[in-house]
């Protein structure tokens, strides 16, 4: 793509991330919500500004996201790499937040978990097979077509989901330990949900539609809403 055109595209994708940002900023309503449909009843004050915080390290970089990530897509000769930029955003996002939330906090802090928590318990052993099978299945594709740049982001989308999940897996426990557990699971869940769709879509920017692949994609598409949805039982194991 001309280079006067992927500015073009980059500056109304960033545009688009900003309005996003504008619509999507979270507050103590939206904070409390996340809480309530993860299974946690009567959030606190102090546990509904845990949530925002977590909302607001994520999607504060969705501008810069949009914006950047089109010309880096372009700058790798990555075919129609601007479709994608909304998965990338989150995913790329979801890493940022996580690093973020290394940082010692200012309120209290809980040196440790109740028990230790293995990757199971933040993404279901279903998930998990399911993100294997993804990634297995778009790795196959782009060496059966030669297709080495789509290989490379499938690559570095494995390497992004594993990073996040292990962020999350890792990083200092603060506040209430369900809450704590709760936006753990949200953050690792989203990463495999995403990644799960990834490498079945991806290859299609270079390749003739089909129903072979349309059904692909509409299965991981189903896979990725199931991962995503919360899931109630994460709050009551943080006490079992």
């Amino acid at each position: 793509m001309a280079l006067d055109n992927i500015l073009a595209v980059a500056v109304l994708l960033g545009l688009f991330g900003l309005v996003l940002l504008v619509v999507l900023w979270p507050g103590p309503r939206q904070g409390r919500r996340l809480l309530v449909r993860w299974g946690v009843p009567e959030p606190s004050e102090v546990d509904t500004a845990e949530a925002v915080r977590y909302l607001k390290r994520r999607r504060f970089w969705y501008p810069w996201l949009f914006l950047a990530l089109p010309l880096l897509g372009d700058a790798a000769g990555l075919a129609r790499a601007d479709d994608w930029t909304l998965v990338w955003t989150v995913l790329v996002g979801g890493l940022l937040g996580e690093l973020l939330g290394w940082r010692p906090p200012a309120g209290p802090r809980r040196e440790a978990m109740l028990r230790h928590r293995g990757v199971s318990d933040l993404v279901p052993v279903w998930a998990l097979v399911l993100l294997a099978l993804a990634v297995a299945g778009g790795v196959v594709r782009a060496v059966l077509a030669r297709d080495w740049a789509w290989l490379g982001v499938d690559a570095g989308c494995t390497l992004i989901v594993a990073a996040v999940v292990l962020l999350a897996l890792r990083r200092p426990a603060t506040g209430d330990a369900a809450v704590d557990l709760v936006l753990r699971a949200r953050s690792a869940r989203v990463a495999t949900g995403l990644a799960i769709l990834v490498p079945a879509a991806l290859p299609q920017a270079s390749q003739t539609l089909s129903l072979g692949p349309v059904l692909v994609f509409v299965v991981s598409l189903a896979a990725t809403i199931a991962v995503l949805g919360p899931d109630r039982h994460v709050a009551a194991a943080a006490v079992a």
